[in-house]
């Protein structure tokens, strides 16, 4: 196995063997082999240990025994406790994707702290297999059930081509030794009944079943990447990217089949669950829209707005001191000067009569019913019907701000003024407003 191991390295992942890197160690059979396969591979590595203080004393003699190793391996050696119960206890995720987190985080500050390249985690095909049924039951598409990806930004996985078997032949052979940690036999957890239940009957109806299954996931990983290229070519004509925001042509999403498929590859990095949701809004009026755990998407005439909800858009009331606070910073930039005359009129400055103003003013979203009486327009307006004349989108209409005297409009800020309020040639006091 090893000369099988070190082929793999040479022909796969040969940037290990220039490049500083951490073995993720946890004592147990893979991390230990994957740490003494480094060694004999002659790659420049360090050892880093999580105990997450979940089996007591068990957990203590397991960091002593990793030390242990990357004493008799000469590997430099790191290792960080963690309060898992009281994290797990402030969170809403389960056990094994809070000590997921804590693991993966702390690797990233190692690598940041000591200039690591890759993080090696001795993942093998029998855990990929396992991922496999895990996903399936949970419900997946065809991404889930390609196994555990080789690398995947700077976590490399050097170990997936072999078995458990071939592993803990190994171990024995070389005499090897390693920790056999007691919750992996706890049937509890979704990953340990297929390991103790599930792969055992795979093996009596096809003792070769672990090299049947990676040629289909091999397979498998192929028809994927076919789709992630298609989706890619199709993601560029269609979506179009504003910022933050992302515009989807409608048009072309109809014409797809079959449609909820598509869908589900081009939308699913937004969270969806229900994509018999977004095929209905997709021929919904406008205004109609689908909030996420991340996202809001919004139909709006021919497109798919989607919006971030972290940038969604604050209920609040700011008050302005004019005398005493000459700029507003938040929610948005603004300035205020008294002038002796007024200029033409710009979208982002205006010149008021000061006279006509109460003090303090207010900037506010705007709310049903209000009103104002646009420059260079007769009569008054609603809100609403100026903003359906700027064709504004909903999300637009959440990120306007209005400048208020008392419960009066006098400023959709970089839009319109309410003439009322205007500076005339009988102005004695003017006011100059203006917005960045």
């Amino acid at each position: 196995m090893k000369a099988r191991f070190l082929e793999h390295i040479k022909t796969n992942f040969p940037f290990l063997l220039s490049a500083k890197v951490v073995v993720a160690v946890s004592g147990g059979l893979d991390s230990v082999l994957l740490a003494c396969l480094c060694k004999e591979a002659s790659i420049d590595f360090a050892i880093a240990h999580c105990n997450f203080k979940l089996r007591g004393l068990e957990s203590d003699e397991d960091a002593q025994f990793v030390k242990k190793i990357a004493k008799q391996l000469k590997a430099p050696f790191y290792s960080k406790s963690f309060d898992t119960a009281t994290q797990v206890a402030n969170s809403t995720n389960s056990l094994q994707m809070v000590a997921r987190q804590l693991r993966y985080n702390w690797f990233n500050e190692l690598c940041l702290e000591y200039d690591f390249k890759w993080v090696l985690t001795a993942h093998h095909l029998d855990d990929s297999i396992e991922t496999f049924f895990i996903n399936l039951i949970r419900g997946t598409g065809l991404e889930g059930l390609t196994g555990v990806p080789e690398i995947n930004e700077n976590i490399v996985r050097p170990l997936l081509p072999f078995t458990r078997e071939e592993l803990k032949q190994y171990a024995l052979d070389e005499n090897i030794s390693w920790r056999e940690d007691s919750s992996n036999q706890e049937t509890k957890y979704l990953r340990n009944k297929i390991r103790h239940t599930l792969i055992p009957n795979l093996q009596n109806i096809n003792p070769d079943y672990a090299v049947q299954f990676k040629e289909t996931q091999h397979y498998l990983q192929g028809a994927a990447a076919i789709i992630l290229n298609h989706v890619k070519t199709l993601k560029e004509q269609i979506f179009i990217s504003e910022g933050t925001t992302v515009k989807v042509s409608i048009e072309p999403l109809l014409k797809l089949k079959p449609m909820e498929a598509y869908l589900f590859e081009l939308f699913k990095e937004y969270h969806i669950t229900s994509y018999k949701d977004l095929k209905q809004i997709l021929t919904a009026q406008s205004g109609k829209y689908l909030i996420t755990s991340t996202h809001k998407i919004l139909k709006d005439r021919e497109y798919l707005i989607i919006k971030p909800l972290s940038e969604a858009a604050p209920e609040t009331n700011q008050h302005l001191w004019f005398y005493h606070e000459p700029h507003l910073k938040e929610p948005l930039g603004m300035a205020f000067k008294e002038k002796k005359n007024f200029e033409e009129l710009k979208p982002t400055k205006i010149y008021v009569d000061k006279e006509k103003l109460k003090f303090p003013l207010i900037v506010r979203k705007w709310k049903n019913g209000d009103y104002f009486y646009p420059a260079g327009m007769q009569g008054k307006k609603k809100l609403s019907k100026f903003f359906k004349d700027e064709k504004y989108t909903v999300f637009q209409k959440e990120a306007q701000w209005l400048l208020c005297n008392e419960n009066e409009v006098l400023w959709v800020i970089g839009k319109r003024a309410d003439r009322r309020f205007l500076a005339t040639p009988q102005s004695k006091n003017i006011l100059e407003i203006s917005c960045t």
